[in-house]
């Protein structure tokens, strides 16, 4: 017998296995379709054989095999892990807040990723390895830890409401401190420039190794966690009753989020919308199960970024817009009309 049938109590989630394992198939064939475009746009067009050499009979000497596994697979690599990585984050602060809305971008952990990643730059002894992204993790953190103290202060507590106006207040102060910073320092915001807008080019190999690690275990901690979170869908006090420790599972929960996002901005910068868009679907198509949701949040997240990026590349093509404004044109529209809705 469940959990929750021992609870009394209808679950808020009917897990659908055989139409999620359908999804994540359909989702799996996408990322390779948009992984082979992906791969082959650009100044000088590659054919998907010409990929699949590269990868599998490496030549050295072939200037096609160099541009592909020097500079386009590593876009290729970092659009998958931050992709799903934003995907996972936004599931679980919905999931934790039980707010529809909650995303990174908008509840300011990007925006304090960003804002600790560019105070800490000039410190060579933060410069290299897992540094840059656990300090990005603690900036997310620390932010959305202020924003949930503030959500909850007053007479009615913590409300969806409350949590969503104090995010975007907090992100849109933590942004303009990073340009302030960045502003007094015009090298800086040279080279800074693209990557606050959210873009993913010329990432290199060692930004993404050394944000893999935080990447898996902010994913490891989410799946272990994810039982848990079916119980908390009930509410406090119904998964206190199931024997569900539901503080340290937010506590849990946040600092696998905090991770997920400060290593996705130590890569490409503060992307958005990410974490609102694919969390909602994963949902419909997992019956709301999160032990279901989770893996389809990631791959949806990955394959929703590389179309922005392929976009992105190829809207005003030879220019490039940076992929973050690619998100956000999708992202800022489906935000007012789910804000519209459950705020009428």
């Amino acid at each position: 017998m469940s959990a929750v049938q021992l609870s009394g109590q209808a679950a808020p989630w009917r897990a659908r296995p055989a139409r999620s394992l359908f999804a994540m198939a359909l989702l799996m064939a996408a990322i390779l379709v948009l992984a082979s475009i992906h791969a082959g746009i650009g100044a000088r067009p590659v054919a998907p054989a010409t990929l699949i050499k590269a990868v599998f009979a490496f030549d050295s000497h072939n200037f096609e095999h160099q541009i592909l596994i020097k500079l386009r697979l590593a876009r290729l690599a970092a659009a998958l892990l931050v992709g799903s990585a934003l995907g996972v984050a936004g599931l679980l602060l919905q999931s934790l807040l039980r707010n529809p809305l909650g995303e990174p971008h908008i509840l300011g952990l990007n925006a304090g990723a960003s804002l600790a990643a560019v105070l800490t730059s000039g410190l060579p002894f933060l410069a290299g390895g897992l540094a840059r992204p656990l300090v990005a993790a603690l900036g997310a953190g620390l932010l959305f830890a202020l924003v949930m103290a503030l959500a909850s202060a007053g007479r009615s507590g913590l409300t969806m409401l409350k949590v969503t106006f104090c995010g975007i207040a907090l992100s849109a102060l933590a942004s303009s401190l990073t340009s302030a910073i960045l502003i007094l320092d015009e090298e800086t915001l040279q080279e800074m420039r693209l990557w606050l807008a959210g873009d993913l080019a010329g990432i290199g190999y060692d930004l993404i190794g050394a944000a893999i690690t935080p990447i898996l275990v902010g994913m490891l901690l989410a799946f272990v966690i994810s039982p848990r979170l079916n119980a908390l869908a009930l509410g406090d006090a119904a998964a206190t009753g199931l024997g569900v420790p539901v503080r340290s599972t937010r506590l849990i929960g946040l600092a696998a989020t905090a991770l997920l996002c400060g290593a996705s901005v130590s890569i490409a910068g503060p992307i958005g919308f990410i974490g609102l868009i694919v969390p909602n679907a994963a949902r419909q198509l997992s019956g709301g199960d999160l032990r279901l949701a989770l893996p389809l949040a990631a791959l949806g997240g990955a394959a929703l970024l590389l179309a922005a990026d392929i976009a992105a590349r190829m809207l005003l093509n030879p220019h490039e817009l940076a992929t973050g404004i690619m998100t956000a044109i999708i992202g800022a529209p489906i935000f007012i009309l789910a804000a519209a809705r459950y705020f009428r």
